[in-house]
């Protein structure tokens, strides 16, 4: 595909340069016709033929990849706004797509577009600082106790909330120059395993418990890392190859490769995330993460965040700038950043060695053609080729002298093994397509299973991610959520509750953001809401017909409101249909003498005759129904289908409106939640983390 500027006499590339994209990135970028046609197209509505500056340049190259496709009639608009520099941050701009991606093809309110994407809001280095200082403040004390151990991520956070239009780059430079400054060098000590403090009785629990005592758990499953070896004991690390034909190889470090893998590492621990750049990360990669960078931080190693680019065909530039991002975002800082295309030459060079061993071979067979052979467990007709053969054959599929598809390198495995990821895999094919990252250089590329190990070996990493289980993960999720996220309250199926013996007054009432907080603190509580005449609990805490191990409301029954009163149900309004609940009558205690067993969470009317706050809750679930969908036959029909429920109309306390995207809260009774990217002003999203350890859901509920 020929990009407009071609046509006008300029190459893309040249184009490309001048609005100050680096040479990499722009050579990478001709290499995708898509990329380049839309960034050339926005170069010209833009009207920056000429050049730009750098950092404008950069949002250019972003407005090419990542634009919303159903908000294009807004793009012009938007390209002003940074041409003019009233755009001009990577926050910004995203919250510029946000807003474009749910305004779509409708008429753009410019008002509300300038304040979401904060337009003319100047942020200074003194308002950074100020901030940064302000939070440094109120963290003194937990900074000094932890140290270099300090959720650095978590202070980001912070000042994010109070200067969102700051340049994250900035903020990042502050907040490590602060923690130099308070804390010094960092020393031995910063790098050893914490200490884990004793926790406290917890206070007797009420009837409906939120979150029950997990059953306890196992050195392993409290501290995953346990179960690794340290560097020096790699020795007991071996892996166990089944032959058809030959007994059991069991591969295993010697001393010394072992001796010489310390002597480089100096003894270190040194793992690698190695996603691919084909796709955004999902819910599995968080878990690798917590694995691969959580084991180098515990051990105080090193963990590479390397690319695994051996596909040109699926690879974006997108895809990376994604994958960095959310590394950052997860509060990971990689010891170094690599790509697999990196080690091209070498892994070429391998595999010629492997061929002259009488490990590898060219194979001609079609991939119907390997299939059948695979499931009759027969060896290919050019397995036992020529060793010189399959040499020359290689240098011609390296060369570009065989069509692709044609050929293919293969591994001399084992294709008589019951394991069929025994069978001769492939180790390189022909594509002739240019490399985003290595160029135009090879037209043979390896496979994911022949380059993964070795590029490990070639970089020292001592061992892949042992796998972590997924209510292994979710516990350490609530551990964390438990101590960060304050809590609140929110009603996803409203059911509403008229106190008939309550004038029309509301009494504010406050309860606490934590469990544990001080109570002599006032930043330790939030306004629930003003309690008042009318209340909305959960249409599934309450029920016509009562029972002894049900704790919601019933009629005649009475439960505590959270923080609030007691009530008691007097009365049940039903619709025409003599079946469908339409609102609760009930009283009050107001002297709080009653003590009913059943604790409910409840919003109120915040004045009369005025709904409460309403957002929109996704409940996500697990994708599967079964642990491991895979062993079944029809896995598609182990889809779960509740694993994304979404609540368009819940309730929830005032508090909640200043919520900022990726604040996080406990809802109690409900799960964890965070804000989503897709909330505007008036229009709060919240998507579900993991939920509570909830016994009252296995009661009579």
């Amino acid at each position: 595909m020929v990009g407009k500027s071609e046509s006008d006499g300029e190459k893309p590339l040249d184009l490309f340069l001048k609005i100050g994209l680096d040479e990499r990135t722009a050579t990478n970028t001709v290499a995708n016709n898509k990329v380049t046609a839309n960034l050339t197209a926005v170069i010209h509505e833009a009207a920056v033929t000429d050049g730009c500056d750098r950092t404008v340049g950069n949002l250019l190259y972003s407005v090419a990849t990542k634009f919303p496709t159903n908000a294009l009639v807004h793009r012009p608009t938007l390209l002003k706004y940074i041409v003019s520099s009233k755009i001009k941050t990577p926050a910004q701009l995203e919250a510029a797509f946000s807003f474009l991606s749910a305004t779509a093809s409708d008429d753009l309110k410019i008002d509300d577009f300038e304040a979401a994407c904060g337009v003319g809001v100047e942020v200074s280095l003194e308002d950074i600082e100020r901030a940064v200082d302000e939070i440094f403040e109120e963290n003194k004390a937990v900074i000094v106790e932890q140290r270099y151990r300090t959720n650095v991520g978590e202070l980001f956070g912070y000042v994010r909330k109070k200067q969102p239009w700051a340049d994250p780059k900035i903020v990042k430079q502050i907040i490590d120059t602060k923690l130099y400054a308070l804390l010094g060098e960092r020393t031995a000590a910063d790098n050893e395993k914490p200490v884990k403090k004793k926790k406290e009785k917890p206070a007797k629990a009420e009837a409906i418990v939120e979150e029950t005592a997990p059953a306890k758990l196992s050195e392993e499953e409290i501290n995953p890392f346990s179960i690794f070896p340290s560097p020096e004991q790699n020795f007991k690390v071996h892996t166990e190859i089944y032959f058809s034909d030959r007994p059991v190889l069991r591969a295993c470090n010697s001393k010394e490769i072992l001796d010489k893998h310390l002597k480089v590492t100096g003894g270190k621990v040194f793992t690698r995330f190695p996603p691919e750049p084909n796709g955004y990360l999902h819910i599995g990669h968080a878990k690798a993460m917590f694995v691969d960078f959580g084991l180098a931080k515990e051990r105080g190693g090193c963990c590479y965040l390397r690319y695994d680019d051996t596909n040109p065909e699926a690879e974006k530039k997108e895809y990376i700038d994604h994958i960095e991002e959310i590394v950052g975002w997860m509060g990971w800082e990689p010891f170094k950043i690599t790509y697999t295309s990196d080690y091209f030459q070498e892994l070429y060079e391998l595999a010629v060695e492997l061929i002259r061993r009488g490990h590898a071979y060219v194979d001609h067979q079609t991939p119907d053609e390997i299939k059948e052979y695979r499931e009759k467990k027969m060896n290919s007709p050019w397995r036992d080729r020529p060793i010189e053969e399959s040499l020359k054959l290689f240098d011609d599929m390296k060369n570009g002298m065989i069509e692709e598809g044609k050929a293919t390198l293969r591994m001399k495995q084992d294709m008589q093994s019951d394991n069929f990821n025994m069978y001769d895999l492939i180790a390189y094919r022909i594509k002739f397509t240019p490399h985003p990252h290595a160029g135009d250089k090879w037209c043979i590329y390896p496979s994911y299973d022949y380059a993964h190990c070795i590029v490990d070996s070639l970089e020292n990493v001592i061992r892949d991610s042992n796998d972590t289980s997924l209510d292994r993960l979710e516990y350490h999720i609530r551990e964390e959520l438990n101590k960060t996220a304050p809590r609140t309250m929110v009603v996803l199926n409203p059911l509403k509750v008229v106190i008939t013996n309550m004038d029309s007054s509301v009494m504010d009432l406050d309860a606490k953001k934590w469990p544990e907080a001080p109570a002599d603190e006032p930043s330790s509580f939030y306004k629930v809401c003003p309690f008042s005449k009318v209340v909305y609990i959960e249409q599934s805490d309450f029920r016509m017909k009562d029972s002894k191990d049900y704790y919601g409301l019933a009629p005649g029954k009475s439960v505590l409101l959270r923080y609030a009163f007691p009530i008691k149900c007097t009365e049940v309004i039903f619709g025409d249909d003599k079946e469908t609940i339409l609102e609760i009558r009930a009283e009050y205690d107001p002297s709080k003498k009653t003590k009913p067993k059943g604790v409910l969470h409840w919003v109120a009317e915040a004045s009369p005759g005025v709904n409460p706050l309403k957002v929109e809750v996704r409940l996500f679930d697990k994708l599967f129904l079964s642990e491991n969908p895979a062993e079944l036959d029809d896995w598609l029909g182990d889809l779960n289908p509740n694993s994304k429920v979404v609540i368009t109309d819940a309730y929830a306390v005032p508090s909640l409106q200043n919520a900022a995207v990726g604040d996080r809260f406990q809802f109690e009774r409900l799960g964890y939640f965070a804000v989503d990217k897709d909330s505007l002003p008036g229009k709060l999203v919240f998507n579900r983390t993991v939920t509570l350890r909830d016994s009252y859901s296995k009661g009579g509920k």
